[in-house]
């Protein structure tokens, strides 16, 4: 058992701040939160927080580790004026140039700096077409690899090889889902990953590729992850080739359930945002990418029920994605403040539990013992009522001192428990010889 002893436990939901607590965590989950703990529990390892900021651990709920090594990316990338000329000449030039050793430190690299930057758990989204078979079992070896909690999947598109391509892709899904369900079963390798049955958007995925998709979430038990109108574009083309809104295209296939995540929406109708909320689906809002890649902003985001925070492929800073959330938000003339931004990032915590069956989120007896632990030294009073606005204002990724997954410390006092510099140095050189790759794709 471990105490953290003299904590200041901070839970986001239901909210509150509380100095000179004792957390203990026995095994994987929190067994009881109290004071004066040590007494009670002499045999537990005492860790002393003097005081350090200990909540729930962060999750960002839609990310792509894919594009771990397009950081200073030095390709000929041709002039991309628009939202599908930049799929074309980058991203999807820079997933067909990935080979097994890049996604490998792709997923890798992108796991250390979730966790540097105080995530206990990512959701990705995985695309790399001239590597799909055991592409997320690679990728899930960098999630345990770096004790990094997530989800992966891979996304099923026609947008190179049709309905080989798609069903590649599906076959992909269901063979890392059952591999998932396999190591549960034996039990000898930490559940950390689990699944979802992606896909990349409606406009690269015909209805054959629906289908199999659907029978691909009755085969699993899991639920879709997938970007929906990102841009106009892929409203126009399902109404131009199947009469249909987005979300109503695909719930006419049964695939929005409680477990489903889809990514951005910007221009959902009011009606697929209906079919959303009743099914208790999630949507990811990505305010950087959404700005990065110009398509414009999500002026409905107070509709949703289900409101989640990621990153979109833009590392997994969710401190600084909050506060590009809440301030975009504030110059497009929304409603919202600070606090509903961090019920969003919470919320990322419930599917978490939806996928994994464990409780997640709170600092209470039961749940998971992923954490997120900060130095701050707040020159104003910290309370409940001021957390948001200490988050959206004051706290940042550098006051992140510690992460714990599964009960176990996976970065201590701002260090991992291995030596990283040897992973970055590779990582480099893989990072340029994918770069002279893609251009080999021009």
């Amino acid at each position: 058992m471990i105490l953290l002893q003299n904590a200041t436990a901070v839970q986001f939901e239901p909210c509150f701040v509380k100095e000179g607590v004792d957390i203990l965590i026995d095994g994987t989950t929190i067994k009881e939160v109290g004071s004066n703990l040590r007494s009670k529990y002499p045999q537990a390892a005492v860790t002393d927080m003097k005081g350090k900021l200990v909540m729930p651990g962060i999750v960002c709920s839609h990310n792509h580790f894919y594009s771990g090594l397009a950081r200073g990316v030095m390709a000929d990338i041709k002039p991309s004026p628009d939202f599908i000329s930049i799929l074309k000449n980058l991203w999807w030039r820079l997933d067909l140039a990935l080979d097994e050793e890049a996604v490998y430190y792709s997923g890798l690299i992108c796991s250390l700096e979730a966790i540097k930057n105080g995530c206990s758990s990512v959701i990705d989204h995985h695309a790399s077409p001239n590597y799909i078979a055991g592409s997320l079992k690679t990728l899930r070896s960098g999630f345990i690899k770096a004790g990094l909690r997530g989800m992966t999947c891979y996304e099923v598109t026609d947008r190179n090889g049709g309905m080989k391509e798609m069903q590649a892709g599906v076959e992909e899904n269901i063979a890392f889902a059952q591999l998932i369900d396999a190591a549960k079963k034996k039990g000898d390798e930490p559940y950390l990953v689990e699944a979802h049955i992606g896909a990349h958007a409606p406009f690269t995925v015909t209805n054959e590729g629906l289908s199999m998709m659907a029978e691909a979430v009755k085969v699993t038990g899991r639920g879709i992850h997938m970007h929906v109108a990102e841009d106009r574009y892929d409203v126009a083309h399902s109404h131009h080739h199947y009469g249909q809104d987005i979300v109503a295209r695909l719930d006419s296939f049964g695939l929005i359930n409680d477990k489903t995540l889809l990514a951005h929406g910007l221009f959902l109708s009011d009606r697929d945002i209906d079919i959303l909320n009743a099914r208790g689906g999630f949507l990811a809002h990505n305010a950087r990418s959404n700005m990065n890649n110009n398509v414009g902003y999500n002026h409905q985001l107070a509709k949703f029920d289900n409101l989640v925070l990621g990153t979109d492929g833009i590392g997994a800073d969710m401190f600084e994605e909050l506060k590009f959330s809440f301030f975009k938000h504030r110059d497009s003339g929304g409603p919202l403040w600070p606090d509903s931004f961090l019920r969003n990032l919470w919320l990322g915590n419930d599917i978490l539990a939806k996928n994994f069956g464990a409780k997640f989120g709170r600092l209470e007896a039961g749940n998971k013992a992923d954490l997120t632990i900060l130095d701050y030294m707040s020159p104003t009073p910290l309370l409940a009522d001021n957390l948001p606005g200490h988050i959206a204002f004051g706290i940042n990724a550098g006051n992140v001192n510690s992460v714990m997954v599964e009960g176990r410390f996976v970065y201590q006092d701002r260090q991992f428990p291995f030596d990283v510099a040897p992973i970055y140095a590779e990582a480099r050189k893989v990072a340029q010889r994918l770069w002279t790759n893609m251009d080999k794709l021009s």
